[in-house]
């Protein structure tokens, strides 16, 4: 960047989503969204989004955590860093232990405003090579079999390449039969978000091998990797760690282990692109495919969930899915839409690529700060 960051101004927006979207750990009806824009002192902006929820049952992080942790300790480290450039914002923050989302939020919006004071698209800036991602869904634990078939039905429709499906103990085996007797070419793979045990769920897990799924996305908790690493000997199908990486050295262990041989790349999960474009490297020199998880997010985050997946080594479909998912209005203008084939193509526009809509977002705002660099 040429020019010094001067503030940073956040704000909490507040979006209710289209339908409910639930997991093993809980059910979303609406989001709280915080939203970070940056300024240099001479006016240039770039806007990041932190995906944390409301709660801490996806990990320690929360909206309000992060909103303390970017005012009380991301602002005055940026401030005595003087960072010259998005790639420095990592280190500068290293000092704060976790708080992954937190610093994502921030260090996005900078990329963001990096890559428009150069006049190029974001995922150029950040070494993106695809023009066009291929894009999977996710679909949430539904109240019955027969909508969650008819949930899918739409999305196959919708030109989606991969479908994933929530489980959780009971509503599992049962649940990807079903789904494998009416689909039984459709390319599909499982998440637990962490809902099963070693001890009391081997054998359950070990059943869908009959299934012919892509991966079985975080089965155990988020921070064992040992005993994935026993799962995963114990199955035919491809184990993927999602809250289990939340940092290279994590993805360090876990293929010296075994613990998986596929890998969810989360842009706030793991602190932002310098770590994301570092486990994505290590992955791609060991044979490991990755690929971008979503995290409910608005349009902004979705922009940079885009960016994102156009690194090398991103070569199975994501969670990147259309605006019209989730949102009645997005955040952003035009509003990312999917192409019957099931990809997305990466924007030329400056910066994320997409107009913020400013308006929109003023008008879901419940609450702003902004701090001063100086």
């Amino acid at each position: 960047m040429k020019s010094q960051l001067e503030r940073i101004e956040l704000r909490e927006i507040e979006l209710p989503l289209k339908s409910p979207f639930e997991t093993s750990f809980g059910r979303t009806t609406r989001r709280r969204i915080l939203i970070v824009r940056v300024f240099d002192k001479d006016g240039a902006s770039g806007y990041g989004e932190c995906v944390a929820a409301e709660n801490p049952f996806y990990n320690h992080e929360t909206i309000d955590t992060a909103w303390l942790m970017t005012t009380k300790y991301i602002a005055p480290l940026l401030a005595a860093a003087r960072v010259e450039n998005a790639a420095q914002v990592s280190e500068a923050l290293a000092q704060i232990r976790e708080n992954r989302m937190a610093k994502a939020g921030v260090e996005a919006a900078i990329w963001d405003l990096e890559a428009k004071t150069l006049q190029t698209p974001l995922w150029k800036q950040i070494g993106g090579t695809r023009e066009e991602i291929n894009c999977g869904v996710s679909v949430g634990l539904q109240d019955t079999t027969e909508a969650l078939l008819d949930k899918i039905t739409r999305e196959i429709e919708s030109g989606y390449q991969r479908i994933k499906i929530k489980i959780k103990p009971k509503k599992d085996v049962q649940l990807v039969e079903a789904v494998r007797k009416q689909f039984p070419s459709i390319t599909l793979s499982v998440d637990a978000n962490s809902a099963y045990q070693i001890e009391t769920d081997t054998s359950v897990l070990k059943r869908l091998d009959d299934y012919n799924l892509v991966m079985i996305e975080q089965p155990l908790a988020p921070g064992d990797i040992v005993d994935h690493a026993k799962l995963q000997r114990e199955l035919k199908t491809p184990i993927c760690l999602d809250e289990s990486i939340v940092s290279l050295t994590n993805a360090r262990h876990a293929h010296e282990l075994d613990a998986c041989r596929i890998i969810n790349i989360k842009l706030g999960r793991v602190g932002g692109y310098v770590e994301a474009k570092a486990i994505q490297s290590f992955a791609q020199e060991h044979d490991l495919p990755v690929w971008c998880g979503g995290m409910l997010e608005a349009g902004i985050g979705r922009a940079h969930n885009i960016a994102l997946s156009t690194l090398p080594g991103f070569t199975l479909p994501g969670d990147v899915s259309a605006s019209e998912r989730y949102w009645e209005e997005d955040i952003i203008e035009p509003p990312v839409t999917v192409s019957r084939k099931g990809t997305i193509k990466a924007p030329i526009g400056h910066g994320i690529g997409y107009e913020v809509n400013e308006a929109r977002i003023e008008a879901v705002t419940v609450k702003r700060e902004t701090v001063r660099l100086e």
